[in-house]
């Protein structure tokens, strides 16, 4: 069996503690591996704050990553990859990507597949890119148009901020419920019991950094159908 090295990166150090994206993403990487044929090596988990972290020096994680990637290539004389969830967990810079791949140590992003070479992962590089300048140049304008009309920015209505909370959280859980659907669908067959017990025992988590249970599973199938959870 191949082995992978797996990286995780969540946003600030908050969001490490808490575990808020990282089981997301562990969830994603677990299912790759299970459903590929890899066997998961290693992981490595950063927490950085987003500013200036398009620079190996300022992502030690992902520079121990890489190394480890390289140490096991030279021990087991194999191709070892290294596994993001998305590629946007690299970075949404596509020359600090392009140096990344200069390293010699091979990518594989799990939303995007097995068998994607380097040079779709720098296209897709280029587009996140392109996707991040568009998002900033839209939420400038856009809060520029609503200065100029004379609306004051903020946010003082407390019942307004938990109602768009709320409608941040479902997408969030979507996605969570798609990266948890393919381990399920691994297991086939089983009850929602076996399932949650199967996941416990893999150290998969909950959204929430908790344990599974059968009422979980079934509202992670439910919403994966798109369904109510």
């Amino acid at each position: 069996m191949s082995k992978i090295v797996a990286y995780i990166r969540v946003s600030t150090d908050g969001q490490h503690k808490s575990g808020l994206g990282e089981d997301a993403q562990r969830a994603a990487i677990v299912g790759f591996a299970a459903a590929s044929g890899f066997e998961i090596a290693a992981w490595f988990v950063e927490a950085e704050t987003g500013k200036g972290s398009n620079a190996l020096e300022r992502r030690p994680q992902l520079a121990a990553a890489l190394e480890k990637a390289k140490a096991l290539a030279r021990l087991d004389k194999a191709r070892i990859y290294v596994v993001v969830s998305k590629l946007d967990r690299l970075s949404r810079d596509v020359h600090f990507i392009s140096g990344l791949m200069a390293q010699n140590v091979p990518f594989l992003v799990t939303e995007l597949g097995s068998d994607v070479d380097p040079f779709v992962l720098h296209l897709y590089a280029a587009l996140a890119e392109k996707e991040r300048n568009l998002i900033s140049q839209r939420t400038k304008a856009a809060l520029a148009a609503v200065k100029a009309r004379g609306v004051t920015l903020g946010n003082p209505n407390l019942a307004a901020a938990r109602a768009k909370a709320n409608a941040l959280a479902t997408p969030r859980a979507d996605a969570f419920a798609a990266s948890i659907k393919p381990i399920l669908d691994s297991l086939g067959g089983m009850s929602a019991n076996a399932m949650a017990r199967k996941l416990n025992a893999r150290g998969v988590k909950t959204a929430r950094g908790e344990q599974w249970t059968s009422v979980q599973v079934l509202r992670i199938l439910r919403r994966a159908e798109g369904k109510a959870a």
